[in-house]
């Protein structure tokens, strides 16, 4: 180990844990290596901050956790941590507050608080098992859940949020997939940051979710270091999109206790995006994203194509330097789908969630 890598265990911010397999993939890298940045306290972690948060996202905030286990803060959909258990903890963590605190389980009465807030929320039409890591849990665990939440009418669909194909493959099985399918539609949110965690075991244990029948979406994290380079991200995606998976979002570090070592500047990660677009598919293109500090929400970028905007048109700039106008027809020809009101009252359940409601009068 490096000098700075030995002071980072000094560190006792946070936990430290992986598994055998996932660091074999960093026993062959140099110190400052992709995976070693990943899994490796360093002794930057304890350096003074930049802007360190415990909790970045504002999940702790009441209007944000209405009970201990579900973190509520978009209309139509709720994380629910069954877990503060994960199998490797990754140095940018941004849930610090709750995961490795080594309590594993949510109390009975936390999940019978948690499966209670989710009937009485008919708003609510995805539920994303999170944590911790949900596939850190027994396949019997999982199944409850999984029963559990399919008896509630209005949830339509389950995510399950997961590092488990990247760092144990091994867990994906024949059994946990077909398992899984008995409560479909369940996606899996996997969360691949670099090419080198695309081995052969992690590529077996993707198809096997997409080979039954369970969408896999792709959440990177850019980090400092490991992914800052649109080369890096441009072959993640080609090979996870080979494996029929989306790369859905490249999210921008958050600020959570010991990361300005591994944050870029936001600067450059929309940089980097300016450079995969036009380049990289529309498939292969993950969706910047930043969440607010503090709980404000995520907030989705694109570049910068327009160049002015007015009620009569747009002059707009392409990716490869041509400029044009888009030419509005008037809004006074603007008319709602004859059909819109069918569809009102789903519309009204998720509409006023946080907010004032949106006019219907588009």
């Amino acid at each position: 180990m490096s000098p700075e890598e030995v002071k980072g265990f000094e560190n006792k911010n946070f936990q430290i844990r992986v598994t055998p397999y996932y660091a074999k993939l960093a026993q062959d890298e140099a110190p400052g290596g992709p995976i070693r940045k990943i899994l490796m306290p360093h002794a930057s972690e304890s350096a003074e901050a930049y802007q360190e948060m415990l909790d970045p996202l504002g999940e702790r905030k009441k209007k944000n956790r209405p009970v201990d286990r579900i973190i509520h803060r978009y209309a139509d959909r709720c994380l629910f941590l069954i877990t503060d258990f994960c199998s490797v903890y990754c140095r940018y963590c941004t849930r610090k507050h709750f995961t490795g605190q080594e309590s594993f389980l949510a109390s009975p009465k936390e999940y019978e608080e948690a499966l209670a807030y989710i009937k009485n929320t008919p708003s609510i039409k995805e539920v994303i098992l999170s944590g911790g890591d949900p596939l850190t849990l027994s396949d019997s665990r999982l199944e409850k859940v999984l029963s559990d939440l399919r008896e509630i009418e209005h949830v339509e669909l389950i995510r399950i949020g997961t590092r488990i194909p990247v760092v144990n493959p091994m867990r994906v099985t024949e059994d946990l997939v077909e398992m899984l399918r008995r409560y479909k539609p369940v996606y899996i949110m996997s969360h691949f940051n670099h090419p080198k965690e695309l081995t052969q075991e992690a590529a077996e244990a993707l198809e096997l979710f997409v080979d039954h029948g369970h969408p896999v979406f792709n959440q990177m994290v850019l980090l400092n270091g490991v992914n800052n380079h649109p080369a890096v991200i441009y072959a993640l995606s080609r090979r996870l999109l080979y494996l029929r998976v989306k790369p859905y979002y490249m999210h921008q570090c958050d600020p959570s206790i010991g990361t300005d070592h591994l944050r870029t500047h936001f600067g450059q990660s929309r940089e980097l995006q300016e450079a995969l677009w036009g380049r990289a598919s529309g498939l292969a293109m993950p969706g910047l994203s930043l969440d607010i500090p503090d709980g404000g929400g995520k907030a989705g970028f694109a570049p910068p194509f327009v160049k002015s905007e007015s009620d009569e048109k747009i002059v707009l700039k392409g990716f490869d330097g041509l400029e044009a106008e888009y030419i509005n027809p008037p809004r006074e020809l603007m008319r709602p789908p004859m059909d819109y009101e069918n569809y009102l009252k789903e519309w009204e359940s998720v509409d006023s969630f946080g907010r004032e409601p949106i006019s219907s009068d588009f």
